[in-house]
């Protein structure tokens, strides 16, 4: 249900900019000789020609509408010209109508803070923008307006054609406005200056709709469509709204605004005035009872987010009429070609803008057999991100799985899916100064750190999948430097004289060497009585080796030591660090679901930490990370 938010106090400058009929723009730019001819934009869908997402100006004028199907706008328009939406995986691909939005959105960014609300629709807040121009260059002549911004519709002057504009001028430069309407004749300005812009850089045209609020700023945009821009002074507020539908107020076009109309008989927005807020919020409640009458007065508080990427990522699919799913087979066949979209998508994003998403969440919609109004709707079911093409599979079939038993109720009876998506959410921006943990495990010659950041990998965030960097890592062969070369004989000529053969062939069984990249098996022992040694009041201690740790232990990962022949039973006390240098990780901070996704060797060691063996341990307890390194010889 909607809530009322509380209201800046100075005026505000706000505009909502939307392209004309954005995709079939992008396709005449592909394509120059479809300017000017009936065009419109179908989905991948054969299915009567299919689905028209986009029609130009010129097919309009024929009377073809979105609505239809692609057989029927060339009956009602023979010389139509159908584009086909890029397809990949089966589906249509919108990644090129995403990259032209993105470049209006470059440039509609540069006067002020911008939202991305959609492919193809922005808003903006221009309010210091705004302040700066009444401050700095006023528009005080007439004469000098720019010409764009004197085509501009503003609400409550006359109609008169003829005068129109010259009433625009006249109303830009008015020296008898109020403060709000002074730098609302600013924000219009701005906007039909950033218009030209994107018609200059991008060869699309836009509509805009400039207010004190984005309710007002929205309402207006695609008054005078295409290529125009409306204004809406504070003083016909009350007249515009008082003949508005209650339907075409944004969240008002399902129950809520059905509800208004047949319980309250209210039809336009204008009715709601008869109404006191307090009897709005006994109807429905306080938040939305104060959210009504504050919209019937015009008053909106919700501010412009500085967002300039999207909120989330979704891949969907219909499946109309008979090629509706109806065995899971077929289900799991589109969702894998959903998923790998998916992935993709928050993989890309999280290489260029180093944001993680955190849910995961399915949607479809069902029937079952011989239940043609069934009133039971297909649930959607959500779980935490794992990233990974195979993990976001594998999660994406449990949740249709779970979501098919409810909507089912455990009937044996048929089902039939017609539409399914999946959508990547709750994306943040990953905290500076973090790192993934996989980075002390490959080196920096591995594939993987191409696939995942050196820094800001990792959120220091409990509440997030730990799992979501578990990407299949192809490792890659090198040739080891002179540095590793000498560091490995080094410490193979003491293990040799501290290890028999028979043992060395022993531990190089159990620990198999990983070239041209660092592996945490020689940081970890496979011993259960080192296992033993490392529990110390139900936790693990370690240690750094000397003042500069955390760099030596880089030079360990970096030298790729070898210690396949280090003998683990030796332990050296004279290498424990004081207590003061230790720390302290508890076993019961371990997060089983990480367990699972490391290799078989170290899950059944970390295992043994979690549930250790009973055996009772006869070494000394509290050794540090120290006796897993053969001791130096001079």
């Amino acid at each position: 249900m909607p809530v009322a938010r509380p209201e800046r106090q100075e005026p505000r400058v706000i505009a909502h900019v939307d392209m004309d009929c954005f995709y079939v723009q992008v396709e005449q730019r592909r394509n120059p000789a479809l300017r000017g001819k009936p065009t419109a934009v179908v989905q991948y869908n054969d299915w009567k020609g299919g689905g028209l997402i986009a029609v130009s100006y010129e097919a309009r004028s024929f009377g073809v509408k979105r609505s239809m199907r692609g057989d029927e706008a060339k009956r009602v328009c023979p010389g139509i010209n159908l584009v086909q939406v890029p397809v990949a995986r089966g589906k249509a691909d919108l990644n090129l109508y995403r990259s032209a939005g993105s470049e209006v959105v470059a440039i509609l960014a540069s006067k002020g803070k911008c939202e991305r609300a959609s492919i193809d629709e922005v808003y903006l807040d221009l309010t210091d923008a705004a302040k700066e121009m009444l401050l700095q260059s006023p528009p005080d002549s007439p004469e000098e307006i720019f010409m764009e911004a004197a085509k501009s519709n503003i609400l409550g002057l006359p109609s008169d054609a003829s005068e129109k504009e010259k009433n625009v001028r006249a109303w830009l430069c008015r020296p008898d406005a109020d403060y709000e309407d002074k730098l609302l004749a600013c924000g219009a300005i701005i906007v039909a200056q950033l218009r030209v812009r994107v018609l200059e850089e991008t060869q699309f045209t836009c509509s805009a709709g400039i207010a004190h609020n984005k309710m007002l700023a929205k309402l207006v945009s695609g008054m005078h469509k295409p290529a125009q821009q409306t204004v809406v002074p504070s003083s016909s507020v009350q007249d515009f709204l008082a003949s508005l539908p209650v339907k075409k107020m944004k969240q008002l076009g399902g129950k809520l605004g059905s509800s208004l109309q047949d319980d309250l008989g209210v039809e336009t927005i204008g009715d709601l005035l008869s109404f006191t807020e307090e009897k709005l919020q006994e109807q429905y409640g306080v938040n939305t009872g104060t959210w009504l009458w504050k919209i019937a007065r015009g008053i909106s508080g919700e501010e412009v987010e500085d967002r300039l990427l999207p909120k989330s990522h979704g891949c969907g699919k219909t499946f109309p009429g008979p090629k509706a799913l109806k065995n899971s087979a077929s289900v799991k066949g589109w969702l894998d070609q959903l998923c790998e979209e998916l992935s993709e998508r928050i993989q890309s994003d999280l290489n260029q803008n180093k944001r993680i998403a955190q849910t995961l969440t399915l949607h479809a919609r069902a029937s079952k057999a011989n239940e043609r109004d069934s009133a039971k709707k297909f649930p959607s079911k959500s779980c935490p991100l794992r990233y990974g093409t195979g993990k976001i599979q594998e999660d994406a079939m449990k949740l249709f799985e779970s979501g098919l038993h409810d909507f089912l109720e455990s009937q044996n009876t048929g089902w039939s899916i017609t539409s399914l998506s999946v959508t990547a959410s709750k994306i943040f921006d990953i905290p500076s100064g973090t790192s993934s943990i996989l980075r002390y495990i490959k080196g920096p010659s591995s594939a993987a750190s191409q696939a995942i950041p050196d820094s800001s990998s990792v959120p220091e965030d409990p509440s997030l999948d730990n799992n979501v960097y578990a990407t299949p890592i192809h490792e890659e062969k090198r040739e080891p430097s002179t540095s590793e070369k000498e560091d490995g004989e080094r410490y193979s000529n003491i293990s040799a004289k501290q290890c028999p053969t028979s043992e060395e062939k022993r531990i190089s069984k159990k620990l198999p060497e990983v070239k041209g990249t660092s592996s945490i098996l020689k940081f970890l022992s496979r011993g259960q009585s080192v296992i033993h040694e490392k529990r110390k009041s139900n936790g693990l201690i370690c240690s750094p080796q000397g003042p500069g740790n955390s760099s030596e232990a880089n030079k360990a990962e970096e030298h790729n030591v070898s210690a396949q022949g280090a003998d683990r039973s030796n332990i050296n006390s004279d290498t424990e660090p004081s207590a003061s240098n230790a720390w302290m990780f508890n076993v019961e901070d371990i997060d089983p679901a990480v367990v699972e996704e490391l290799p078989p060797e170290i899950q059944r060691e970390i295992q043994g930490w979690i549930r250790p063996s009973k055996q009772p341990s006869t070494k000394r307890r509290g050794s540090t990370i120290s006796s897993y390194f053969p001791p130096a010889r001079s």
